[in-house]
């Protein structure tokens, strides 16, 4: 049976409901939970999972929209919903000081940079209020048109201010990490990304071999379309550039526009430190003296610790341990499993596994191709070599980022599992603020199901895996990869690694 309830005036930020939707779920035994606030772009999302009211029609975005599948009949569902979201919220702030305004927190707080996290026909006008207030701003809500980020930036370029965003996720600023970030220490390397899990990358390798950052400036994924001009991309190289402690830079994108790779490559001739350009798949053919254009996360934060004086190994080169484990899984596979199905959390790591793997892996596909003949027209549907990006739209309706909630790739799991083609399971875990808080605790019994499924058909699945964090995360690198390898799983030491370890069970060079 469905269950509705509308609550007025009940406003919950979008990460909080996200981040609680399945533990409530889990916790009331419940067959299905929504838990949105009632913009027009929410309601018709939970049309489209069939999990909608006419008493939700009259709702506003300040209402919050409750929406339950359940078994047994439960008169309280809503009222149980409700204490276990307010026991999290009372959580959270018992420490914390609430205002009601942007402009109350400037003059209570002074404070010079605000994190926006509202829907987003209304994210727009916080980030007007911000920079009217001269501050920085962190947008982290997504579904903010086009010409709304044209306009906040162009106004804080004119107030020398940064807008990180329209959906940015990820950024350092002074040893702080916001929004979904990694504990790292702090040093002499300054980063301007167009990509979350990207940034992630880079600077948990750069920690993990004792260099450290400055900055870590995030710009939003539509900051390098033709549009939006790489507005922000441009004005963080020349922050990075006249920030005294900034010793290298490090570029971080997907493809941008041709029109603003020329003028990132203009930039990049007026500045006087070295910088490391890492745009995937993107082809650049101008020389520039002190700018080293790599083709992984991998080679950007190994040349970027370089170009610091620290030396690191090579790590994409597979070392001898892991060759020998390689040919021990490629002797337990069957003639027809020959193919890699990657399931990832991060985007960017999507991204760059099939840069890495499109050469050697025939017909491999992916959700976030660019190249058409490379498109996975249904990301539901596996087939082939694939890459899929389980934080797509078409995962997340009605459910959180798998990076918040790791469950959504559980099933898929075991699915991919029981197709006779499948030989390796390619994983990737986010550590850090943001992140689930066990990503690898509760995937295990996932990886033990996944092992039962293919013995019971005679079959044998490798399984490779890369976690992207530090030992200073809450979650504890060390922890996590302790636990993988304990249930046979085989680790990269960087995401780039994984995927050649992948390519490698499956006949690939070692």
């Amino acid at each position: 049976m469905k269950k509705y309830k509308v609550l007025k005036n009940s406003y919950y930020d979008s990460v909080t409901l996200m981040s609680t939707t399945v533990k409530i779920k889990k916790n009331l035994k419940l067959n299905e939970l929504l838990m949105f606030m009632g913009t027009d772009m929410n309601k018709d999302m939970m049309k489209s999972v069939g999990l909608y009211d006419e008493s939700f029609d009259q709702a506003t975005a300040n209402d919050l929209l409750l929406a339950a599948e359940m078994t047994d009949e439960n008169e309280v569902w809503d009222q149980e919903v409700i204490e276990q979201l307010t026991k999290k919220e009372d959580k959270k702030s018992t420490s914390e000081t609430k205002f009601k305004t942007i402009s109350q927190a400037k003059k209570a707080k002074d404070s010079n940079l605000a994190v926006i996290s509202v829907p987003g026909i209304y994210a727009a006008n916080e980030a007007y209020q911000a920079l009217e207030n001269d501050m920085h701003v962190m947008l982290f809500s997504d579904n903010v048109s086009v010409e709304d980020e044209v306009k906040l930036k162009d106004i804080a370029l004119e107030k020398d201010l940064l807008v990180m965003g329209p959906d940015c996720g990820t950024a350092i600023i002074n040893g702080k990490g916001l929004c979904f970030a990694n504990q790292v220490s702090k040093g002499n390397i300054g980063l301007v990304a167009a990509s979350g899990t990207g940034l992630q990358e880079v600077t948990v390798i750069i920690d993990r071999f004792h260099g450290g950052i400055t900055q870590a400036i995030g710009v939003g994924g539509r900051d390098l379309s033709e549009a939006v001009g790489g507005k922000m991309m441009l004005k963080g190289i020349d922050v990075l550039n006249e920030d005294e402690d900034t010793k290298t830079i490090v570029l971080i994108s997907k493809p941008p526009h041709p029109s603003v790779l020329d003028k990132i490559v203009d930039k990049l001739k007026t500045v006087k430190k070295p910088v490391v350009v890492c745009l995937l798949d993107s082809k650049v053919d101008n020389q520039i003296e002190h700018v080293y254009f790599v083709s992984t996360l991998t080679e950007a934060a190994q040349k970027a610790l370089d170009l610091s004086g620290l030396s690191t190994p090579d790590l994409l080169e597979i070392d001898q341990s892991t060759k020998l484990m390689i040919e021990k899984e490629r002797k337990l596979l069957q003639k027809q499993q020959t193919k890699v199905k990657g399931l990832f959390c991060g985007g960017t790591l999507t991204a760059e596994a099939l840069s890495v793997l499109r050469k050697d892996l025939k017909g491999i596909t992916s959700n976030v191709a660019k190249k058409e003949n490379e498109k996975m027209h249904n990301p539901m549907e596996s087939n082939g070599h694939n890459l899929v990006d389980l934080g797509d739209d078409i995962f997340t309706q009605g459910k959180p980022h798998p990076m918040i909630e790791p469950m959504i790739r559980l099933d898929r799991m075991i699915e991919e599992a029981k197709l006779e083609e499948t030989a390796v399971l390619l994983l990737d875990f986010e550590l850090g603020i943001g992140s689930h808080d066990d990503p690898v605790g509760v995937t295990l019994d996932a990886i033990e199901e996944v092992k039962q499924v293919a013995k019971s058909h005679g079959r044998h699945i490798s399984i490779v895996a890369y976690v992207c964090g530090t030992d200073k995360d809450h979650q504890g690198l060390e922890s996590a990869e302790k636990r993988l390898s304990e249930h046979g799983v085989i680790l990269g030491k960087t995401n780039a690694q994984a995927a050649l370890i992948a390519k490698a069970i499956v006949g690939g060079e070692a």
